[in-house]
């Protein structure tokens, strides 16, 4: 059987917008490749590595494909048993003092956008940690260099 993905609705049209993307490229990698074979450069790099990035997109496209062929859209979170995919989750690092918000996603949809909120993985130290948190729950993270202390200040099913 199938595993599904479970994906938020913008996280679904980010996977639909990147496919339509790839296809794009798709349709110019196959163009550079028709351009080498036609210039009889049979020998050349350009032909090897139009070759490859063809390959590579295909190989890409055939990932958002089955990707988005398993994709499931939640859409909204469960808030009664905590913080789960597609939260908004209001944290307080308490040994910083800094709050921050953050989206709970499926890896796919992992995101750090400078400026946008952003999409924590369920499966990272940090989402992994804060699943099924309420606010006024406490939790310490292991991040490599250090350990962080967060409180969660709020869940809540819109960003």
């Amino acid at each position: 059987m199938t595993q599904k993905i479970e994906l938020t609705s913008g996280g679904l049209s980010r996977l639909q917008q990147t496919l339509t993307q790839e296809y794009a490229r798709l349709e110019e990698a196959r163009r550079v490749v028709q351009e080498q074979m036609e210039a009889n450069e049979q020998e050349s790099l350009g032909l090897a590595e139009a070759q490859r990035l063809l390959l590579a997109t295909e190989d890409r496209i055939a990932e958002l494909e089955d990707s988005l062929a398993r994709a499931v859209v939640i859409e909204r979170a469960a808030l009664e048993q905590g913080a789960s995919l597609g939260a908004v989750v209001t944290l307080l690092d308490t040994g910083t003092g800094r709050e921050l918000r953050l989206q709970l996603v499926n890896p796919l949809e992992a995101s750090a956008t400078a400026g946008a909120l952003p999409r924590v993985s369920t499966q990272s130290p940090v989402g992994r940690a804060v699943l099924g948190r309420r606010p006024g729950d406490t939790f310490t993270v292991d991040l490599g260099r250090r350990q962080a202390s967060y409180q969660v200040l709020g869940v809540s099913d819109r960003a």
